[in-house]
């Protein structure tokens, strides 16, 4: 049977960043001793040839706090037997999610520790972080990290020693993400600043919008905030806005689909990403690969995917995203200049080599578990 199950219980319809990754990373997997475990939505995008158990469909975020508590249930004790009757050696979980007291080797990936560095108590996703994921990692036999910034949360939160993980960046699909060039501006329409992602306070969307607000000349410009509205979050930034005066310049377009976001960011005059963390930064790595300026946090992961080919700012300091947001407004030359080294730096990252130091790792650890 399988040496090697992937668990993919939760990817939803709609995919986030956490899906993307495991969605890219399948087909650069050795398929010939692969049990991949996935839910009907995935399964017509599985390359042809792989072996699958489907799981129920209700696993997911898309079905809020009840689907993470039923995938929880699930891993914990419907998992196990699974693993058992396809004689897995080793269990790769895309997320930090394993049964605890598995009988084959685990290896898992950790995206970020954010719910703990940004603790909301009352969050259920707190707790998972602080008496779950050390139980798994402590488990684990082996650790991947999509960042040296990830990694190095693993040793000052949880002491894990650096042995134990291997940090491998993550990509972004070129086929997709690429200059749209073939467009007309619709009349009247002015510049905008872009922005995509979740609305959570760590994002620090309200210093975005407070520095837009500030731009000298703002009344040409547009600021769009797209993500799915957050009814904990997004109602007070909409508030700011309105009490700014920019109702109709910053505008919430909720949730993007995948086929229409190289677009918007072909269109728009930067990407705007203040985050106060991130794990690694899927946002500014599209934009750069659609040739869109960008300006972001000079912390965390950040500087690790965009190098020198984007405008860091302390995200806490509003006047220097205002200072970099008019820059990149009114200087066409500082523009040009991102744009081509956007390109550049964007061109260094693939699936295929996040899949194949992936596979290594898998391969490794598969083997070792068969002696």
């Amino acid at each position: 049977m399988s040496s090697l199950v992937v668990n993919l219980a939760f990817v939803g319809q709609k995919p986030t960043g956490l899906a993307t990754y495991a969605i890219n990373l399948i087909p650069h997997l050795d398929r010939s001793n692969l049990t991949l475990l996935a839910s009907a939505s995935f399964l017509p995008r599985l390359p042809a040839g792989t072996t699958y158990r489907e799981v129920p469909a209700n696993l997911t975020y898309e079905q809020g706090k009840l689907g993470h508590f039923r995938r929880m249930a699930w891993t914990q004790f419907q998992l196990p037997h699974l693993c058992d009757q396809l004689q897995a050696n080793l269990l790769f979980s895309p997320v930090p999610e394993i049964p605890i007291g598995l009988s084959c080797g685990a290896i898992v990936m950790v995206h970020d520790v954010i719910p703990l560095r940004f603790p909301r108590f009352t969050s259920p996703l707190t707790h998972y972080f602080r008496y779950y994921v050390p139980q798994v990692l402590g488990q684990a036999r082996h650790i991947l990290c999509n960042s040296k910034a990830t990694a190095q949360d693993l040793v000052d939160f949880y002491q894990i020693p650096a042995q134990k993980m291997t940090p491998i960046p993550l990509a972004h699909d070129a086929n997709h993400f690429r200059p749209v060039t073939d467009f007309k501006p619709s009349s009247g329409q002015r510049p905008y600043f872009f922005y995509v992602g979740r609305h959570d306070p760590y994002k620090n969307l309200h210093r975005l919008i407070a520095a837009f607000a500030a731009l000298p000349n703002v009344q040409d410009y547009e600021l769009w905030i797209a993500g799915s509205a957050d009814p904990r979050f997004t109602p007070a930034l909409k508030t700011q806005a309105d009490e700014l005066g920019l109702t109709q310049q910053i505008k919430f377009l909720d949730y993007v689909s995948y086929d229409d976001l190289p677009i918007l960011l072909s269109r728009s005059i930067a990407m705007v990403y203040p985050s106060l963390w991130e794990g690694f930064g899927f946002p500014v790595l599209e934009a750069m690969a659609c040739g869109t300026p960008v300006i972001t946090s000079n912390l965390s992961s950040l500087p690790e995917v965009v190098g020198d080919a984007a405008i860091l700012v302390d995200p806490k300091q509003t006047n220097q995203l205002i200072a970099a947001m008019h820059q990149i407004a009114s200087d066409s030359q500082v523009r040009s200049q991102l744009r081509t080294a956007g390109l550049a730096r964007a061109s260094q990252f693939s699936w295929a080599k996040t899949g194949q130091a992936t596979a290594a790792v898998l391969q490794h650890f598969s083997t070792a578990a068969s002696f």
